[in-house]
């Protein structure tokens, strides 16, 4: 017979059902939502002059850097807070001709910590995101 105190509770094997389901529950760390950025900066190399050139360009806004149009449709980033730091931007990238016809030569997420992993192919020209910012000393297109 048990003794008073030391007898196994009446609802034992749902506890021990709870307990393993807690073991086996992965712990996965919550991720706050990707923070949406006006402004983009890249940086541009002229492979012939060796020229590095940092610019900044505004969300659908289209800049020139030498024979590239590049245009950021979106620039996202995460709290400094965030374990995981991810600066993306999606952008497309044109290549204008010396008679004036573009044509497409990149669309696609860029990375700021992993810059060659989705790379503007050109023989002359690199370009690489840098980061996201809210505001820059670059006056908005409307304003010019």
């Amino acid at each position: 017979m048990p003794q008073a105190g030391l007898r196994a509770p009446r609802n034992w094997r749902r506890l021990v059902a709870f307990a393993a389901a807690l073991v086996l529950v992965p712990v996965v760390p919550a991720l706050a939502q990707p923070i949406a950025n006006p402004v983009a900066t890249f940086a541009g190399l002229d492979k012939i002059t060796g020229r590095i050139t940092r610019f900044d360009v505004y969300i659908d806004e289209t800049v020139l850097f030498g024979a590239l149009e590049i245009t950021p449709r979106a620039c996202y980033n995460r709290a400094p807070t965030e374990t995981q730091q991810r600066t993306s931007a999606f952008l497309e990238v044109d290549q204008r001709s010396l008679q004036g016809v573009s044509r497409r030569i990149f669309t696609g997420w860029m990375f700021a910590d992993s810059p060659a992993l989705n790379a503007v192919d050109h023989a002359v020209y690199d370009v690489w995101l840098v980061e996201c910012k809210t505001s820059t000393d670059v006056p908005p297109p409307d304003a010019r």
